[in-house]
């Protein structure tokens, strides 16, 4: 199911200097524009007759436009600042001191055969003077190479696309919700997490007793329109065969009732208790439901490992595709940068390389026996490009690790249970050293495609939150 994330609507600056011809500006405005829609974004441009040329100089006009954003502030999720010419440094600042959205700053490039007064653009050098005011008052912006770039130019759309995700996450986790599905496994002190560290940062954390999710399920009845859709769409999501009629049942319940309280209680992502007492008490393991959640866009960790569900909440900010919590479970031979990456089965199934087999938990019926955990979906994962990371709380403060890899399409065992891919990454040795020196759990969020330097960027220049490259 895809779940590809609407493009971030920019609203769009352009700044100026008034010995320079109007000519500049009008250009701009019109490439800008036909670019940015080009490539999928809305665009919010003050009207041209606002201000001279429609562009801002003045510290009064800068308070104008600061207005004009007031007005439309919830409809953009991002500012482009584009430098036609020089621009003025004093308007751009009273214009976006208090946008509240990410800034990128673009400078047109001057052309060798265009150097005269009457057509120099001189945006170089007034891309410095605007990044120097924008430190001198604190203000947060982006900045990425090449230094000045035209908007018809590749590299431009490559700064936009890193410019859109960054947007993504900065947006997507200043204010967010965390649900936590149970208590904390006690054996599991890896998943402990600080709930007034994320508070702090603006993320909240919502807890449900399984009790509650448990006496939900039983009141559930089997004609509620609610069942007979989540019947329908977990019948067509895997393959179902050879598990019982009354664990399907259980499972479509449960179903039911997450996707209730995740709308209940406003939550973003989630992380649930996920044994033994599911086994124990009704038979089942929920890992083929926090897959499906996973594909439709609902980062869902299991074993409540909260701060991995807020990992990959940010994780599928940044690409626009599901996120999945994985193990770093077993060495590939002898290939130090070679790893299997392994869960149950939460993973999305359009991460994986065909549909799942939904089957019994081969290694929790030691502990409850066999046929009380139905609902593994169980498969392997595909080969792609993949970013990862974690998040632990300490001292007050949210520290991740972040790295790219790929899953390649090195066998694995015929019995080896559960879904896992082949993970190859470069210095992987040194990595996990570095991670578990730090303290980081043995759980890791994945995603697919190379996204790590928005999510970076994102996570260190705008969020406040410490990061680790693996």
């Amino acid at each position: 199911m895809s779940q590809e994330k609407a493009k971030t609507t920019f609203a769009v600056f352009f700044g100026n200097r008034g010995f320079f011809p109007g000519s500049l500006q009008a250009s701009a405005r019109r490439e800008m524009r036909s670019v940015l829609e080009g490539m999928g974004h809305r665009v919010i441009v003050s009207d041209e007759k606002a201000t001279r040329y429609g562009a801002i100089e003045t510290p009064a006009e800068g308070r104008k436009y600061a207005g004009f954003l007031h007005k439309h502030r919830g409809e953009f999720g991002g500012v482009i600042l584009c430098l036609p010419n020089f621009g003025d440094e004093n308007g751009a600042a009273a214009a976006l001191e208090d946008a509240g959205v990410p800034v990128l700053i673009q400078a047109y490039p001057d052309e060798m055969a265009k150097m005269g007064p009457e057509v120099r653009r001189d945006a170089f050098c007034g891309k410095f003077s605007i990044m120097d005011v924008f430190c001198q008052k604190g203000m947060k912006f982006t900045a990425l190479k090449p230094h000045v770039v035209h908007p018809a130019a590749n590299a431009f759309a490559a700064n936009v696309d890193h410019f859109d995700r960054l947007c993504r996450v900065v947006n997507g986790m200043r204010r967010m919700t965390v649900g936590a599905v149970g208590a904390r496994t006690t054996a599991f002190k890896t998943v402990r997490i600080d709930e007034l560290a994320l508070e702090r940062h603006g993320i909240t954390m919502e807890t449900l007793d399984l009790s509650d999710i448990f006496n939900r399920m039983e009141k559930l009845k089997a004609a509620d329109p609610a069942m007979k859709a989540k019947v329908k769409r977990l019948r067509a999501y895997t393959n179902w065969r050879g598990v019982p009629a009354t664990a399907f049942d259980r499972l479509t319940r449960l179903g039911v009732v997450l996707d209730r309280v995740i709308v209940e209680f406003g939550m973003d992502c989630l992380a649930i208790r996920c044994w033994v007492e599911m086994q124990s008490v009704l038979g089942i393991s929920p890992c083929v439901l926090l897959s499906e959640m996973n594909d439709r866009g609902i980062a869902t960790a299991c074993e409540v490992d909260a701060g991995n569900a807020v990992a990959m909440h940010a994780l599928k900010l940044a690409s626009g595709r599901p996120a999945t919590c994985l193990d770093w479970n077993n060495n590939y031979g002898d290939e130090e940068e070679k790893v299997i990456l392994f869960h149950c089965g939460p993973v999305p199934q359009s991460l994986m390389t065909a549909k799942g087999q939904v089957e019994d938990h081969a290694i929790l019926a030691n502990a409850v026996g066999k046929g009380c955990a139905w609902g593994c979906n169980t498969g392997r994962i595909a080969p792609a490009p993949f970013t990862f990371g974690s998040l632990l709380t300490e001292d007050g403060k949210l520290k991740f690790f972040l790295g790219q890899g790929r899953f390649t399409g090195d066998p694995i065992p015929r019995d080896y249970f559960g879904c896992a891919g082949v993970a190859e990454i470069a210095g992987l040795q040194e990595g996990l050293r570095t991670i578990g020196l730090a303290g980081f759990r043995h759980h890791v969020s994945v995603t697919p495609s190379h996204v790590m330097e928005p999510v970076r960027e994102a996570f260190e220049h705008y969020l406040g939150y410490q990061v680790t490259p693996f």
